[in-house]
């Protein structure tokens, strides 16, 4: 496993590298992560888990491209995955993300190991929000054309999500056969059994939460502007926002719209995720575009929780039946969500209890792993034939 990225760390890529490692080991396989210096955490005992050489001023756990990990942090991952296959005998190589993608296909440069890549979004859509110092426009460009020419370049490519699979055919440049989904889990049974906190009220106050990191593609800015119009009409709901990263980012303009004095900012461990989500009445998820799935909204979903989401970041929620959709960037419409939820108890009810039903069917991290199994077996197999 490729993971170009701090590892272990609570947020999507690093969460679906470590499941499906754990689910490798349980399918009986010996893996081996190749990661940066750093994580936040401790990483499974059953993993062999090798970085490159520690880069002390540089720890941040955010997601997004920087000048930093490309210039320094990824050429020292190719070299220790270089490392790592000169003296391990691997039979496949599984590349998260395009920056994983360009590490193995150069340190696997002349031989024949297989490689998969797993897309867990598109750049097109993700790249534009990271500010790199170049126009939107020019970063929009770059993204379409990676998410055109890179995939190629792998045996075989991993979505986790139809949509990413779709967008990568209608580029031309793979075939069906090339393309396997295989959707992210959530841990079901620790969000039903862990969670025990109160009504969704405390001290009489109706709770909006929202959990996760703050970069800019999570329309933080968009949620604050439809928190205050929520509070023009009802003055006693709190937005609880559950995250490692700063807030400083949007101090000013939730200090601007007046709203500062009804957000709680928690910073907390994962293990108390289930009590936080139990204790809110509506989990909110404000991005607007997601090519994949947010590990946040299966989060929600798996703790029964109500969930209100732009339609562009919830594949999979159907509206009114296992969620509350409106259209993306729509701030009156997410506001108009809050509102009817908190005023519908039972409503709200059915939506995460149906919600809860649906990601305990259909996401499952041992099963997600089976079908990764499958996909190396049938990589290994086709370059043992084609040889």
């Amino acid at each position: 496993m490729v993971a170009a990225c701090p590892y272990p760390a609570r947020r999507g890529t690093p969460i679906r590298i470590r499941r499906l490692a754990e689910g490798m080991v349980a399918l009986g396989h010996q893996v081996h992560v190749v990661t940066y210096h750093f994580g936040s955490g401790d990483s499974d005992s059953t993993l062999s888990v090798h970085r490159i050489p520690s880069i002390s001023r540089y720890r941040r756990l955010s997601p997004g491209p920087t000048w930093v990990k490309l210039a320094l942090l990824d050429p020292l991952l190719t070299l220790k995955l270089w490392q790592v296959l000169r003296k391990v005998r691997v039979d496949v190589i599984h590349a998260h993300h395009y920056e994983g993608l360009l590490v193995a296909a150069t340190a696997r440069l002349r031989s024949r190991i297989p490689l998969i890549f797993d897309a867990h979004t598109l750049l097109t859509s993700e790249l534009p929000f990271y500010h790199l110092g170049l126009p939107v426009r020019v970063k929009r460009r770059i993204g379409a054309t990676l998410d055109r020419r890179l995939p190629a370049i792998a045996d075989h490519v991993i979505t986790v999500t139809d949509r990413i699979r779709t967008r990568l055919l209608q580029m031309g440049r793979l075939r069906e056969e090339q393309i396997t989904v295989v959707p992210n889990g959530v841990e079901s049974r620790f969000f039903s059994e862990n969670g025990h906190g109160s009504t969704g009220r405390p001290n009489g106050h109706p709770t909006l939460i929202f959990t996760g990191n703050l970069a800019p593609y999570q329309g933080i800015d968009l949620m604050l502007q439809a928190l205050r119009k929520v509070l023009n009409c009802r003055s006693d709901v709190r937005l609880k926002i559950v995250t490692e990263s700063s807030f400083a980012g949007y101090d000013g303009l939730a200090r601007e719209l007046g709203v500062f004095g009804a957000i709680e900012l928690v910073k907390a461990p994962f293990e108390e995720l289930p009590n936080l989500l139990a204790g809110a009445t509506i989990a909110v998820n404000p991005r607007i575009d997601c090519d994949g799935i947010p590990v946040k909204l299966l989060n929600y979903m798996a703790a029964g929780k109500p969930v209100l989401s732009f339609a562009g970041s919830a594949p999979g929620v159907r509206h009114r039946q296992t969620g509350w959709l409106v259209p993306d960037g729509d701030v009156d419409g997410f506001a108009e969500g809050a509102l009817t939820l908190i005023g519908n108890a039972e409503l709200a009810t059915a939506l995460g209890q149906n919600a809860q039903r649906q990601v305990k069917d259909q996401h499952d991290w041992s099963r997600s792993a089976e079908l990764a199994e499958k996909v190396y077996r049938r990589v290994i197999r086709e370059r043992a034939t084609a040889r």
